[in-house]
């Protein structure tokens, strides 16, 4: 057999299953609906026997059996009721004791009530219909001949009792005729029925998988996707976005701005504003994240897609291309530069021992030294970023780290008691990070925190702050300082090489510190203060969360 045979045979079996499965189905809604009306009719018989009408409308040649009759007919149809209730597989077995049944007790509750019950034998209309509906071909013809033959008996009986006439023989037959008819007509009509359940089955089915394949694509791409309705509340969230904002997919359903304020913000600019600049926000974790707003309506002001994209992953390739080309500029730079800078320091030392030195030959010789020693410097920084270690993490209390720090650094420094001080929001938390890698980034962080604060008239006021963050308990190490600040025109541009501080630096500094946060999958970023000065920020992966 064939690949496409077998596919073939797949396909038909599911067809045929579904169409089995649509049969039963429907049979079932019938089945239920048609109990309904059996302990409706049950009830309303019973309701007319107690009301005792002269003369009776029904049961008026032997009351006594049509209350017992229609008692009975209760009772059955209420029992076959609770089983399809509690074992609707036994439909088709319930199906034909009702049957049964209605046959049996309308026949005889039309026989008690004297020739007055032909609308009732007309009910079994209705039941030989639903039978067709509910039971095999072949049943239910046995089912609509058995009525019909019933009907001729109970006439019959009449008939021989002098309670009907003769003609009374061709309303009986007619409704016997009718009850066949309907019972061969109603087979092409349930065939068709039962092909399209099947068919709607079977396109319900595909929906369903389709949504489910939807659901698993959405959810396992890499891209970062959420989307709002008008009222900005989540709709859509997969799990890299979840991830991204630093969130669970439960939250779906709940207000934007309740999740990230700064994206809600972005998104309210963009309805009122319809710009197409591509904008963007700090994370909850530090993270720059890129966001592409696409409307889902007319207009902006309806449901919403956002792509949203970690920048940090293209900072991160820019910055690999820098480190790079900065690695074979190093080589260059060793030898080409840093030996002619040496002789000139050298020979400015020589110079400035000369006892004909006047004051302005010692002005110059002093720019000399300065400069050729900012330029050993920045060759110095370079060649250590050439020679970048791997990190080689260790999990320890950042609370005990930061107090040996402080005390090495202020005897090193000779700062004034207070000029640099720790503040712990949270007791023994834990960092897993590279302590000299850790040991080098504090340290160019103070020195720069006190280079811009001694420039104002406020004093030194260094302070170190050790916490963990409110969404993700990611721990973190803050360096406040209030001194000048950043200007506005610098801080995008604040961690890249070569980039001109307010401090006059070599621009490499906060580069090398970031770098070294990185290594350790740790972040920097870079905060404004609220009164001035400037905020600076290491989140440190969760020690929990390392791959050893």
């Amino acid at each position: 057999m064939t690949s496409m045979e077998k596919s073939l045979g797949s396909a038909t079996a599911g067809a045929s299953k579904s169409q089995v499965s649509a049969r039963t189905e429907f049979s079932l809604r019938v089945l239920r609906l048609v109990i309904s009306l059996r302990i409706l009719v049950a009830v309303t018989l019973i309701t007319i026997g107690l009301l005792a009408l002269n003369p009776p409308l029904l049961g008026n040649r032997y009351p006594e059996l049509y209350q017992y009759m229609a008692f009975i007919y209760l009772l059955a149809s209420s029992g076959l009721a609770l089983i399809i209730l509690r074992m609707p597989e036994k439909a088709e077995s319930v199906a034909i004791w009702q049957l049964i049944i209605d046959i049996i007790a309308l026949t005889i509750i039309d026989h008690t009530s004297g020739g007055n019950g032909r609308s009732i034998e007309g009910l079994l209309v209705i039941f030989v219909a639903a039978a067709g509906i509910t039971l095999p071909r072949k049943l239910a013809y046995l089912g609509a001949a058995t009525a019909a033959l019933a009907i001729l008996a109970e006439q019959t009986l009449s008939y021989s009792q002098g309670i009907t006439e003769t003609g009374d023989f061709i309303q009986a037959g007619i409704l016997g005729t009718i009850m066949l008819l309907i019972a061969f007509g109603t087979q092409p009509l349930i065939r068709q029925i039962e092909e399209t359940e099947a068919l709607v089955q079977q396109r319900g089915n595909e929906l369903a998988d389709l949504a489910q394949l939807n659901d698993y694509i959405i959810q396992n791409l890499r891209e970062s996707i959420l989307v709002v309705d008008a009222e900005t509340r989540i709709r859509l969230l997969n799990q890299s976005a979840a991830d991204l904002l630093g969130t669970t997919r439960q939250d779906i359903g709940a207000h934007l701005g309740n999740i990230t304020p700064e994206l809600n913000r972005l998104l309210e600019n963009w309805r009122h504003t319809a710009d197409d600049h591509t904008p963007n926000f700090i994370a909850n974790d530090g993270s720059l994240i890129n966001t592409y707003i696409v409307p889902l309506g007319k207009d902006n002001n309806g449901p919403a897609l956002l792509f949203l994209e970690d920048a940090s992953i293209l900072v991160e390739k820019v910055q690999q291309s820098k480190l790079a080309a900065l690695g074979r500029l190093s080589a260059s730079i060793a030898h080409e530069i840093r030996n002619p800078i040496g002789a000139l320091s050298h020979a400015g030392q020589l110079l400035a021992e000369s006892p004909s030195i006047g004051d302005q030959e010692q002005l110059f010789l002093d720019i000399i030294q300065k400069n050729s020693k900012r330029v050993s410097a920045i060759v110095d920084n370079v060649l250590d970023l050439s020679r970048k270690e791997v990190a080689h993490p260790e999990q320890f209390s950042l609370n005990d780290w930061c107090r040996e720090f402080t005390a090495e650094f202020i005897s090193t420094i000779e700062l004034n008691e207070g000029e640099l001080s720790v503040h712990s929001e949270e007791d023994d938390v834990l960092v897993r990070i590279d302590p000299g890698h850790l040991h080098q980034i504090a340290w160019n962080l103070c020195e720069n925190a006190i280079k811009s604060t001694s420039k104002t008239t406020r004093g030194i006021k260094v302070e170190m702050h050790v916490g963990r963050q409110a969404n993700n308990r990611r721990p973190y190490l803050k360096f406040v300082d209030h001194g000048l600040g950043v200007p506005k025109q610098l801080q995008e541009h604040l961690f890249e090489p070569f980039a001109a501080g307010p401090d006059g630096g070599t621009g490499l500094g906060l580069f090398i510190c970031r770098e070294l946060c990185e290594q350790n999958k740790a972040t920097l970023r870079y905060l404004p203060g609220d009164k001035g000065g400037s905020i600076f920020q290491v989140v440190f992966a969760d020690p929990s969360r390392w791959d050893v």
